[in-house]
Formats: structure tokens, sequence, C-alpha cells
């Protein structure tokens, strides 16, 4: 190897050292800048609830009527019947057609006997129609759902399959807790901050966590989101998740 080319090895040599100081530097004060950012920032979680009281109710009701395959038609006509009776009744409590939707006829075989070992003939089958209502006049749903006896008296098979409860303005009353539940987290942030002498500076990030509807005083919360309709009453609870930093 001659002066020259030893001259250029050596050259060579110097600039890639030299390229891995610069690059070591930028790790290591990008590194550092993170660390700093990290130890002026505080992340917190506020939340916020309400109570309210549902103003819809879903009112699902089952009439049943057991018949065997000979007899076919007329359980389908006792039960339309008996649908005539349900319709009266319920009309004759203030609830409306438009109020009122009729499922079509199910059929399907009783489970409750032991038919193994019967004919076709003999095989009993329930015939089963679904009513729903569905209404803003929470109370009185409620308590009708609970005076049925009338149609036990005209030998309907009547019974309740569901009280779903819901509250129509669940999204508007998300907004306004989405703003107490960011003063919240700003609060909890500022009693923090204080402990450590420090003050709590802009905001760095925030997002919103699901919406719980729960029952009133229940504590039943789900990482996905959950929503209560077996009562009335409900508490509705929403979270953020917020970053600030620190001054």
């Amino acid at each position: 190897m001659n002066n020259n080319e030893k001259l250029m090895a050596w050259l060579n040599t110097k600039v890639v050292l030299g390229l891995c100081i610069i690059i070591a530097a930028s790790i290591g004060a990008y590194v550092f800048y993170q660390a700093r950012g990290f130890e002026n920032s505080l992340s917190v979680t506020g939340s916020a609830t309400k109570n309210v009281t549902s103003d819809h109710v879903k009112w699902v009701g089952v009439i049943t009527r057991t018949t065997k395959v000979p007899t076919l038609k007329t359980g389908y006509a006792a039960l339309a019947s008996d649908l005539t009776i349900v319709q009266e009744f319920l009309k004759s409590n203030g609830i409306t057609d438009a109020e009122i939707d009729i499922s079509p006829v199910t059929m399907e075989p009783d489970w409750d006997l032991n038919q193994q070992n019967v004919s076709a003939n003999d095989k009993s089958y329930n015939l089963k129609q679904t009513i729903e209502i569905n209404s803003v006049n929470v109370d009185a749903i409620t308590n009708l759902s609970k005076h049925t006896s009338p149609l036990i008296d005209k030998g309907v098979v009547f019974s309740t399959q569901s009280l779903e409860y819901t509250y129509t303005k669940l999204a508007d009353e998300r907004i306004a807790l989405l703003k107490d539940a960011m003063a919240d987290a700003k609060a909890r942030a500022s009693m923090l901050a204080e402990s450590t002498g420090k003050k709590v500076g802009q905001l760095k990030s925030a997002s919103s966590g699901v919406v719980q509807v729960l029952s009133e005083n229940s504590l039943n919360v789900s990482d996905y989101g959950s929503y209560d309709t077996s009562k009335v009453n409900k508490t509705i609870m929403i979270t953020v998740k917020a970053a600030f930093t620190l001054k």
C-alpha cells in the first residue's frame, strides 16, 4: 500500500468515526428530550355521572297454546282467539295500536313432556305468539305488566318475557358529561401536580372512554361499555383520559 492509499484509508476511518459520534450524540439528545418530556407531563382519568329515569319501555309478552298434530287447526283458532282477548285487554288499558307489534305464530315441540315413544300424531306442540309493546308511558306499562290476571281468568296463557327500560336522550347527555369528565380530569391533575410543587400546563392529549349505563348505585362496569335495561332508574357514567404538561 503506497502513501496515498494509506492516507485515504486513514481519512475514511476518521469520517466513519465522526459520523458514529454524531449519530450517537443525536440519539442521546433525542432520548434525553423524550425523557424530559415524560417527566414534565401527567396523565389522569376523569369521570362524570348523572342519574336519569328511563323514558321508554319495551314489554314483550307471549301467549301459548299446546296442541297435537290432528288438532292443529283448532289450536291455531284458539290462539287467534287468545290474541283478540289480549289486544282488547291492552286497548282497554290505554295502549294504542301504534304501540303494539304482533309477531307470527311459531310452533315447537313440547319438551316438557316425554314424547320419545309416542306416535307423530300424539306428540304435543306449543303454539306461541309474541306481542311487543313499545311505549313512553313507563310507569303505566310497568304497572300493567304486573296485573295480567284478567287474561288468566279468561283462559289465556299469557306470560311476560321481558321488560326493557331505555333512556332516549343518551347522546345529548354524553356531550354534557364529557365536559364534566374533562373538568374532573383537570382537577385531579392539579391536585397531583401541587403535591410535587408543580402546576398543570396545557392539555397534550385526551380520549373518551366507553359509556356505561348502569342500574342506579350499581358498579357493574365493563371495559367494552354496558347498558343495563332491567331497571327504570339508571346512572350514566363516562370517563376521559387526559395528559397535561407540567410547569
